[in-house]
């Protein structure tokens, strides 16, 4: 049975409730949860994970997330630990590192974040603790202040919180980063560093299922649209607003993304804050949201749209892949598709697909019923490499 099926089961059998209390409590039939926790149907939605978290009355990160909390294996195993123990040392103002010239620090900064983009885990895992260190040192003595706050916002948010997420390491990890890039920001009078924080903060909550929060959030960020470098990154919190209309089944996910799809074609392609807005990104973006709100058809029409090659992020080009695979997963006579697009995802970044919950469990549920036959030998080599089997 997948980690995820064994957890929810554990979970409720410690809550006592039976399988029809809970799924009618999460809004599913008896059956769909069943098959979730025999690991024959994924746990592939934010909105799902959460309703199931309310129906056992834990947190949705004490069910979706502490069974992905090791670092991936294809990066190195004391990365992360490097990482929490460099976001320790900040925390108690004492990060030990290096005080350098702000040009140099912007240098690193933008070299970490350039590998995060080409899915360079390890590159990013290698120089990510250093940099941390050396960042707030350099703030810590009063350097060049500005735009040593500027990079803190830049460096945490896409670079310590990104790479957190794709190696699978504990949310609250992520959550740290999160925080200090909000902190750099908050001393800032700039719309820009205002906006990444946004961002950051948003995707924290909403991954931690605090649907409000991260509404809350959003709804006090600054959209300006004056500056092309606005439109990109007000295009990053409008599409963020569409996830989390479909994560809470609330506002208007389509006007959201309609709105972001118009800043896009204004922007064409770009990367302001590195987040690779652009037009080759809304129909990735429509994706996940239709994955999302669990339609699956849509999500693998939207994704027959799209020419994979002329997505310039691998980063970008990783999650097409990943959620065309779980899109094609759940349609009839797909499956060899899927595996197909699932192992595209592989490639390009293999922690994507390795930690990701959502794949993992695309994965988890397709290799419950793998065939003898070369689709389903490439399919279960990826499960093992994923830890699954």
């Amino acid at each position: 049975m997948p980690d995820l099926g064994r957890r929810l089961r554990e979970l409720r059998h410690a809550r006592g409730k039976s399988l029809a209390v809970v799924a009618g409590l999460a809004g599913i039939s008896e059956g769909h949860l069943s098959k979730i926790e025999r690991g024959h149907r994924a746990l592939d939605r934010r909105s799902l994970i959460i309703a199931l978290a309310e129906a056992l009355e834990v947190a949705p990160t004490d069910l979706a997330y502490e069974a992905f909390s090791a670092p991936d294996t294809d990066v190195s195993e004391t990365a992360a630990d490097e990482v929490r123990r460099a976001l320790l040392a900040v925390s108690m103002d004492r990060p030990g590192g290096q005080v350098l010239p702000a040009p140099v620090l912007a240098d690193r900064v933008a070299a970490l974040l350039d590998a995060q983009q080409r899915c360079q885990h390890g590159i990013v895992g290698a120089a990510l603790p250093a940099l941390i260190r050396d960042v707030h040192a350099t703030e810590s003595a009063g350097r060049d202040t500005r735009q040593v706050r500027h990079l803190l916002t830049l460096l945490h948010v896409q670079g310590t919180q990104a790479w957190l997420r794709d190696v699978g390491a504990p949310l609250d990890l992520g959550w740290q980063a999160a925080v200090l890039g909000q902190r750099a920001a908050d001393t800032l009078d700039d719309v820009i560093d205002q906006q990444i924080a946004a961002f950051g903060t948003a995707h924290g909550l909403l991954a931690a299922g605090a649907l409000d929060l991260a509404s809350e959030t959003l709804a006090a960020a600054p959209r300006p649209t004056a500056t092309t470098e606005q439109m990109q990154l007000t295009g990053m919190l409008v599409f963020t607003d569409s996830l989390l209309a479909a994560a809470g089944r609330t506002g208007d996910g389509q006007a959201a993304l309609d709105e972001a799809a118009a800043l896009a074609e204004r922007v064409g392609e770009g990367n302001a804050g590195h987040f690779g807005f652009g037009v080759s990104n809304t129909t990735v973006w429509r994706m996940a949201v239709a994955l999302e709100a669990g339609d699956h058809a849509a999500a693998a029409h939207l994704a027959d749209t799209v020419t994979p090659t002329a997505i310039p992020s691998p980063q970008r080009r990783a999650a097409y892949w990943a959620d065309r695979g779980r899109a094609l997963a759940r349609i009839r006579g797909r499956r060899d598709d899927a595996v197909r697009a699932l192992r595209q995802a592989e490639l390009i970044s293999p922690a994507r697909l390795h930690r990701h919950p959502f794949t993992r469990a695309t994965l988890a549920e397709l290799a419950a019923r793998s065939r003898d036959d070369a689709v389903g030998r490439e399919l279960r080599g990826m499960a093992h490499r994923a830890g699954l089997r």
